[in-house]
């Protein structure tokens, strides 16, 4: 496949998603407060963000702000987020990205990927959310969903499953201003459709131009 003819595919991939989801939204539940989402993002990682959002509740009610949380016991904050697992390395770096936020950047959360990089924790998969979401910039959140979802389409061998090389190659095939929202859809398609495990090729919208479909028994999509 030459690369027009990714860019052609993508192009489809986006309308046909936005037709079957059309409120692209974050799964993750910040009520527009850009720090909340930073340390939602960070808790995130190897976790539902279902239980994130039940996990914060508590969290929020207790620390509601970077200032609240920089001063805050790490012995109550692993207590709290314990249920998102790794929770004395998510603890600590919450705790320490809140503290450099007071610190350094008056309160605000960064609007820049240098600045948000410079945060404890926070990779460009976290960087891109913020970005896309509070400042509106494009930009390619490559979380599991979206790398799975990509290369079963066809954007790259299935194999890969490298964030950094996956962005940069959907930069090119995606537009910039289809990025943020399409991949918010990916995270819903990737749980209702196209799951990890068991994708359920039989009956999905994309069947027709994605590559692993075309892989897949009769039986199987059929």
């Amino acid at each position: 496949m030459t690369e027009t003819e990714k860019r052609e595919l993508f192009a489809e991939a986006v309308g046909i998603l936005k037709d079957e989801y059309p409120d692209a939204v974050c799964s993750l539940r910040y009520e527009g407060d850009p720090w909340r989402l930073l340390v939602m993002a960070r808790l995130s990682a190897q976790c539902t963000d279902a239980r994130v959002n039940i996990v914060s509740e508590e969290l929020f009610a207790e620390f509601p702000d970077a200032a609240s949380m920089a001063g805050g016991d790490i012995g109550a904050l692993e207590r709290i987020v314990r249920p998102c697992g790794l929770y004395r390395v998510k603890a600590k770096d919450i705790k320490a990205m809140s503290e450099m936020i007071v610190s350094r950047f008056g309160g605000t959360v960064p609007d820049t990927m240098e600045e948000l990089l410079s945060l404890p924790g926070v990779g460009r998969k976290i960087a891109n959310l913020i970005l896309g979401d509070v400042y509106g910039v494009p930009g390619v959140v490559t979380d599991t969903h979206c790398i799975r979802i990509c290369g079963r389409l066809g954007a790259y061998d299935e194999s890969m499953k490298t964030p950094e090389k996956a962005e940069k190659i959907l930069l090119t095939l995606i537009e910039p201003s289809e990025q943020t929202d399409f991949c918010h859809r990916l995270v819903l398609f990737g749980r209702d459709v196209c799951t990890a495990k068991s994708p359920k090729c039989g009956g999905c919208r994309l069947s027709g131009i994605c590559a692993h479909a075309g892989k897949m028994s009769p039986s199987v999509t059929s």
